[in-house]
């Protein structure tokens, strides 16, 4: 309810005072009891800032204590009441009752002192804390003896307090005003026609205080006044004033000061008992006397904040009803007993993880209760942040260093606040500020370089690998996509989302042993980070291409004879055939082995080497012309073959070469010595790779060993024995397209082989030279081969 004085007030008043050139303060004067929405004054103008600017910095009108009185209405700049304003529950009977306000605008932080001034009304009637004022007076009272009566309280200050006392129509007694030393008036009961106890016993009186205000208010209370007989003598206090100080929170019990006032009368005239006569609201419950000893003690907690002082009327009554009364002052002082106050008038919950140094994070307001509260502020240990005050108790806090979310994602910020009292007392605030990812970490794959076997002839979909690759970002920073580079895509397909790869085509050992290919992964950050890794896939052979013939060569099943002479004896070289394998490794193994001939017992075959030799002399009735069908087996899993037929014809003028045969029983020995030590040597390893070390350096040995001889007569392979494009590119197999080797001698007969030559005529392929192999199962060479003229 708004008292009807308000209407007095025509306007509201304010003053705008500059301070330090940091801040300024604008002052509203105000009448209390304010309605809710009532307009204080209009700040935008007042401080000549641009609404505008209100709106956009986030304008806010904080308080220093925990009510807020008022508010900013930013979009019109006007001050408004928020709640109630009582002048007499905010400042009691202070003369002055000031609010202070804080408006902060933000980004840069600036702040803006309000203050308050909330002006009294007349709206609190005067009142007597007893209404009801019992006397007792001798009827021997002399005349112009005065009785101290109770001061009626109002709340209210100034010309709206208590102005004036009236009392009722009597004949006997009249009212006066008395002043006390600090300069309170007070009424007073004066005697002004004797009193005669057997007229009258008894008299009503009615006593009225009436305050300044206009209108003014009034308050009564009622004096029963019994007449007896003689009390003539009053207690008198030996102060008229009693001022203690005591410190806040002292222990309850405590005795503060003893009273003392004397009667001279005696018996129950002279019995003295102490009460207050008033207790203010602000010291009710704390302080108690003994109305026998005139102790005054602490009942309650004393708190320098809540009241810095207190003033009580203390009253002596004796057994016959006289009184006196004298005034008791307690000033509190003050203790370190306020822990500093933070209050978060400002914070971001989240921050990217690449904000600049020195961003404000949340806005502290720090403050004591206390005296001279000085308070000094610090984060916790190892945080990248600090505090920056540029406005007395309020602190900025700031990034102070790069965030980095993959290695902190969240900071719970302990900041303390510790004041200069002895012993210090400090309180804790904890800020939370999560760090927000920005895409500042490119995919990274687990492995730079993946390898894998993969066999040939897989089909279409088959899975290859699946590679990964890790991002330290989070959410749609770190969702990976997987791609390949675009010479892979003929071969390779890829899962985008799991880095799965598939083939698209099969693979062929024989075309290549291996394959390269790079693979991109691809973040989804804006912008968005690669990395590469590289794919090595190693091609395993399968056995898949059987043996193909060479020599003898066949056209459309003609097979040329070749010549041995009637007279050569047992192990004669009557020929060789030759046999290539595309595989690699124990797959390209070859054996040969003579499955069908027109005679059997006369001839046999190496089984690695393919020689075809005599095992006995040609007798007189052995036929002229045979027929050998040779089996040529690889050594897979699943044995392929190929066969070729041979025809011998036997000539009686053909001479007996010496080389073909001279030393070869010897060197068949030799041969067969060192086909068990092979075979003995393959069974005792269990790895493909100390077979091919053994083999390399076999080879390497049996070059220097052997030296090459060239025979006019010996038979010679045309170049095109075998298939064009047939090629080794394991470099273990029996075929290649390399021609660094001129020649090569089996191991075993390097008297009864061949000779290779560069150029070749044979029949209907006159003048054409190509390029073949020869191979004897337990090494590759590699060759040009000369076809003579004729058979």
């Amino acid at each position: 309810m708004v008292c009807p004085s308000c209407q007095f007030w025509p306007q509201f008043c304010f003053c705008l005072i500059c301070m330090c050139g940091c801040f300024a303060e604008v002052r509203y004067s105000v009448p209390e009891e304010m309605r809710k929405g009532s307009v204080i004054g209009n700040v935008a103008r007042d401080l000549g800032i641009d609404m505008s600017e209100l709106m956009r910095r986030n304008a806010r009108v904080v308080a220093e204590e925990s009510r807020q009185f008022c508010e900013l209405r930013a979009e019109t700049g006007l001050l408004l009441a928020s709640e109630r304003m009582d002048r007499e529950e905010l400042c009691a009977q202070s003369v002055h009752c000031k609010l202070q306000f804080q408006l902060l605008l933000e980004n840069p932080l600036k702040v803006y002192s309000l203050l308050l001034d909330v002006q009294d009304i007349n709206d609190n009637s005067p009142a007597f804390d007893n209404g009801q004022i019992e006397l007792e007076l001798l009827e021997s009272t002399v005349l112009g003896r005065r009785f101290p009566l109770e001061s009626a309280r109002d709340p209210d200050i100034g010309a709206n307090s208590v102005h004036h006392y009236q009392l009722s129509e009597n004949e006997y007694f009249a009212l006066e005003m008395n002043t006390q030393m600090d300069n309170n008036a007070y009424p007073e009961l004066v005697l002004k026609k004797p009193l005669d106890r057997e007229s009258k016993a008894d008299h009503f009186l009615t006593l009225s205080g009436v305050d300044g205000g206009r209108p003014s208010r009034s308050g009564t209370a009622s004096i029963h006044i019994h007449v007896l007989d003689a009390n003539d003598n009053i207690p008198v206090f030996s102060q008229s004033v009693y001022k203690v100080s005591i410190e806040e929170n002292s222990s309850k019990g405590s005795v503060l000061v003893k009273l003392n006032a004397t009667d001279l009368d005696s018996g129950i005239y002279g019995v003295v008992s102490y009460s207050f006569s008033h207790v203010p609201d602000k010291t009710r419950g704390i302080l108690e006397v003994d109305p026998v000893t005139g102790e005054v003690r602490i009942k309650g907690a004393l708190d320098y904040e809540e009241a810095s002082s207190h003033e009580l009327d203390v009253q002596a009554k004796d057994g016959g009803g006289q009184s006196s009364h004298c005034k008791l002052i307690i000033d509190v002082i003050d203790v370190n007993d306020n822990a500093p106050v933070i209050a978060v008038k400002s914070a971001s919950s989240s921050v990217p993880e690449d904000a600049a140094p020195g961003t404000m994070v949340a806005l502290l307001h720090v403050y004591d209760l206390d005296i001279g509260g000085r308070v000094i502020c610090k984060l916790s240990d190892d945080v990248p942040f600090k505090l920056v005050s540029e406005v007395k108790n309020y602190f900025m806090l700031v990034i102070d260093g790069r965030l980095d979310r993959e290695k902190c994602t969240h900071y719970n910020i302990t900041v303390t606040a510790v004041d200069a009292g002895t012993p210090p007392l400090f309180s804790s605030k904890t800020v939370a500020i999560t760090v927000t990812d920005i895409n500042d970490n490119p995919p990274i794959f687990r492995h730079a370089n993946y390898s894998v076997q993969f066999a040939e002839n897989q089909p279409q979909g088959t899975p290859v690998i699946k590679i990964k690759a890790d991002d330290a970002d989070e959410g749609q920073n770190a969702r990976i996509l997987y791609s390949l580079s675009e010479d892979s895509a003929l071969y390779l397909s890829i899962n985008t989302e799991t880095g799965e790869i598939f083939t698209i085509r099969p693979f062929d050992y024989e075309v290549s042993t291996h394959f390269y290919a790079q693979a991109m992964a691809r973040d989804g950050g804006r912008p968005s980070f690669t990395s590469t890794c590289t794919i090595r896939i190693y091609i395993t052979d399968m056995n898949d291409n059987p043996p193909v013939v060479l020599y003898p060569v066949q056209f459309d099943g003609y097979v040329a004879d070749d010549i041995v002479p009637r007279a050569a004896p047992a192990g004669y070289l009557v020929t060789k055939v030759v046999a290539v394998d595309a595989d690699a490794g124990h797959n390209a193994w070859l054996s040969y082995r003579i499955v069908k001939a027109t005679q059997p017992n006369l001839f046999s075959i190496g089984l690695h080497c393919g020689e075809i030799r005599t095992l006995r002399p040609f007798a007189e009735d052995d036929e002229i012309k045979h027929a050998v069908l040779v089996s040529v087996n690889d050594n897979g899993p699943e044995s392929l073959s190929a066969t070729a037929t041979i025809n011998i014809m036997t000539e009686n003028d053909l001479p007996v070469i010496d080389e073909l045969f001279a030393r070869g029983i010897e060197e068949s020995h030799t041969r067969n010595d060192l086909i068990l030590y092979l075979i003995l040597a393959l069974a005792g390893v269990s790895s493909l790779f100390l077979v091919l070390i053994i083999s390399v350096i076999y080879m390497k040995l049996c070059k220097h060993r052997y030296m090459y001889r060239s025979t006019a007569n010996l038979p010679i392979f045309p170049p095109t024995c075998g298939p064009p494009g047939y090629s080794d590119v394991s470099r273990f197999n029996t075929l290649q397209k390399d021609d660094r080797f001129n020649s090569f001698l089996t191991t075993g007969s390097w008297r009864g082989d061949f000779r290779f030559g560069s150029d070749f005529i044979d029949f209907d392929m006159q003048n054409k030279i190509g390029t073949s192999v020869h191979v004897d199962g337990r090494s590759a060479t590699r060759a040009k081969l000369l076809v003579p003229h004729k058979f």
